[in-house]
Parts: structure tokens; sequence; C-alpha cells
């Protein structure tokens, strides 16, 4: 099957999936149409920049040092700038601010093409605009994110959320693939269809018909930009998923290990390797197709602390396997249990939060997410040099496990709880 068949493929299960007689069908919702086509293909053309980028500057110093500063001018933005991020999608309009950061990135993507076509794309040049499109990316991100609840139907939101992160995974899964085969014709061919996706994504947010409430206007203080926080620490439900997610990606970061596995342990080469970071986003990706048309209506509490469990379960059998196509499996598992509980734990936070907090609980949450994601590798590997490879593996899945039990303890009420939507408390 070719990329393009493939692209066409999920374009078609799309419109197929979406598609039902009635309020239940995601495509009656145009604007969300329009919302999932945007953030296709700029995660599309992110995940393609994201190898150009890499193979551009390593052609030019053939210096790891280099790539480590690809990724240090990424991180810097998501943790200095997020806060202040999600106060102003809380205060300004918002597909305004998805507006200019989208065409923020565009820009620097094109004059990421010109400056290669020109022969004057250096590691200096490079670097610059990749900060200036983390930054934008950072700025756009609440607000892309607070978004969503108000295109479909709370109902839908589950739904809607899945089908929202099947672009994303597919975008993993097809996106580096197709930067590197174009990268033959040229880095600058690549960065202008990278710029061509980004300009659809644009043109589809403008067309939104995304209405949003007149903000209060407040001055950023300490007390606006950490209202996330605070508003986090008050509400049991919203604390739990958060800090649920937080402490399972940080113990179940076996990911970072998988280099070692594949060479020490199973005894493959670069396939499979290919194959091991591949099988989790592959499951993610089956699962997310099923649950984008099926609505989730009982007992979700319980399914979600379920599948963390089954995360766990599946990294320690990751852990402890000798055997490929045993790990193949088990990664599959973790990416599919990882979906299920992602998608609860992301709708039941955007129903759980009101519209005018929902930037700056969006901010606090990625802070959580991406800083988890990078202690989970550090955490992973520290712990493999100083106990081994499988002991460390096996404690992440064991710890996850630990976490789940005492969080069914400690946060009760979201164990019992049955629907995402939680019926509000009638006033007299």
């Amino acid at each position: 099957m070719t990329r393009a068949a493939a692209f066409h493929g999920l374009m078609g299960w799309f419109m197929a999936s979406v598609h039902s007689d009635g309020d239940a069908s995601l495509l009656a919702h145009r604007s969300f149409v329009a919302f999932w086509l945007a953030r296709t293909c700029s995660g599309f053309g992110f995940q393609m920049l994201s190898i150009v980028v890499g193979w551009q500057i390593y052609a030019l110093t053939h210096s790891a040092f280099y790539l480590g500063l690809i990724g240090l001018v990424q991180f810097l933005p998501s943790v200095t700038l997020a806060l202040w991020a999600g106060h102003i999608a809380d205060q300004r309009d918002r597909r305004r601010v998805v507006l200019i950061g989208q065409l923020v990135e565009w820009l620097a993507i094109g004059a990421l093409a010109a400056a290669t076509v020109a022969h004057l794309a250096d590691v200096k040049i490079i670097l610059g605009l990749i900060f200036i499109i983390s930054v934008a990316k950072v700025m756009e991100a609440p607000s892309l994110q607070s978004m969503l609840p108000a295109l479909v139907p709370p109902a839908l939101l589950a739904r809607a959320t899945a089908a929202s992160a099947v672009s994303s995974q597919a975008a993993m899964i097809m996106g580096p693939a197709l930067g590197g085969l174009l990268y033959v014709f040229g880095a600058q061919v690549v960065y202008a269809l990278t710029a061509v996706l980004y300009l659809i994504s644009v043109v589809m947010v403008s067309r939104l018909r995304y209405e949003q409430a007149p903000p209060t206007r407040q001055p950023a203080s300490l007390a606006t930009l950490f209202a996330g926080v605070k508003f986090i620490r008050e509400r049991p439900d919203v604390l739990g998923v958060i800090s649920l997610d937080l402490f399972a990606v940080l113990l179940g970061g076996a990911t970072a290990l998988l280099p070692i596995y594949a060479h020490d342990i199973l005894h493959t080469g670069p396939w499979g390797l290919g194959l091991l970071r591949a099988a989790p986003a592959v499951g993610a990706l089956l699962v997310g197709f099923w649950l984008s048309r099926r609505s989730l209506e009982k007992n979700v509490g319980m399914v979600m602390f379920l599948s963390v469990a089954g995360f766990g379960v599946a990294t320690l059998v990751f852990a402890l396997s000798s055997n490929l196509w045993l790990s193949l499996i088990a990664l599959f598992a973790t990416g599919g249990f990882d979906m299920v509980s992602m998608v609860i734990r992301g709708a039941l936070v955007q129903l759980d939060t009101p519209n005018e907090m929902l930037g700056r609980v969006n901010a606090v949450n990625s802070i959580f997410i991406n800083t988890s994601n990078q202690l989970g590798e550090f955490e992973s590997g520290m712990l493999a040099a100083l106990l081994g490879t499988v002991p460390a593996a096996a404690i992440g899945g064991i710890g996850t496990l630990v976490v789940v039990g005492l969080w069914m303890r400690l946060f009760p009420s979201l164990r019992k709880r049955q629907r995402l939507e939680e019926p509000k408390p009638q006033t007299a």
C-alpha cells in the first residue's frame, strides 16, 4: 500500500466512522470536521518537519550535540510559556489565537524552504526558525485543545476526542516515513509540502463557526496564571485523572529502553527496533478507530483505572519477554490501553472544567504530560544503569499497578464515576 493510499484510507475511515443517523453523527457538525482536518494536516506537517530538520542539521554538522539542541529549543518554550498561553486562551478569542499561531508557523516553514533553496540554511538559522515555530505552537496549544467542547455536544465529546487522537497517531506513524521518503528530493521539497499542509490547516481553522462568549479580560498576574493549578486542586476528579496520567507515564517509560531490548535482549536489528517503536502507535490507532464509533456510557471511572492497570501489566510482560513477537504484542497492548484511558481522561477534564478555565487547565495538563514523558525516559535510563534493563522496565510496570491501586483508594468518587458528563445539581 502506498502512502497516498494509506492517507486516502484514513480519510475514508474518518468519513465512515463519523457518519451515522441523527444527533450521533460527528459529520453533522461541520465545524468539527474542519477542526479535524486542520489538526490532521498540521499534525502530518509537524511530523514531517521534525524528520527533515534532524536530517538537515546532522548533514550540516555530523554532531549529536546539535541534534540535542533541536530538542532543547522545543522543550524550553513548552515549560516557560505554557501557563501564559493558558491565560491567553481564557482571555482572548481562541480561534484567533490558533490562527495567529499557525500563520507564524507557516511563515517560519516558508522561510526554512526559502533559505534551503538559496543555500543560506545554516545551523543558527534553522534552530532560530524552529524556536519560533515552537513558541507559536506552545502559544496556540491550549486554545486549540479548549475549542473541541464547543464544536460537538457533550454526548459526542469522547468520540470526537478519539477521532482527534486517531489523526495524531496516524500522523506519528506515517508523517516521519513520508518526510523521510521525500527528503531524497531535497529538504526544500519537504518544507514546501509542510507549508502547504499548514496553509490548509489555516484555511480550515478560519472556516470554523466557533462562537465563544466574550471573556472577562483580566491582567496577567500570579493569581490568574496559576488559577488552573488552583482549580485542579479543588476538583478531586480532575486532580485524580491528571495526576494518574502523570505518574503512569512517569513510571511506564519503557520505550526509552527499546534500543537496548532490540540489541541485547531480543537480538534483532534496526528493522526490529522500528517494529517495536511502531507497535504502541498501531495499537493506539486501532483502538482509537473503535472508540470513535462507540460511546463510553457507563462505569467510565473503573474502565479508566482498568485500562491504566492493563497498561502496567502489558509493560511488565514486555519487560520480562525475550521473544520479539510477544514483545510486539505487549507494546501493541500498551498503546491500546493508553488510548482508552487517554480518551476518558481528556473528555472528563474538558467536561468538568468551565469554559472560562479550559485554557489554563489544559496548559497545566500539557506541562504535566510533557514533563512526565521526558522524566519518564530519564527515570527508566537511570534505573537501567543502576539495576539493569529488565528490572528497570519491570519496576515501571509494577509501579504503574501500585499507583492504580493507590489512586482508586485516594479518589473514590473517580472510581465510582458512571458517566463522563455528570448531571448538574439542580438549584432551588
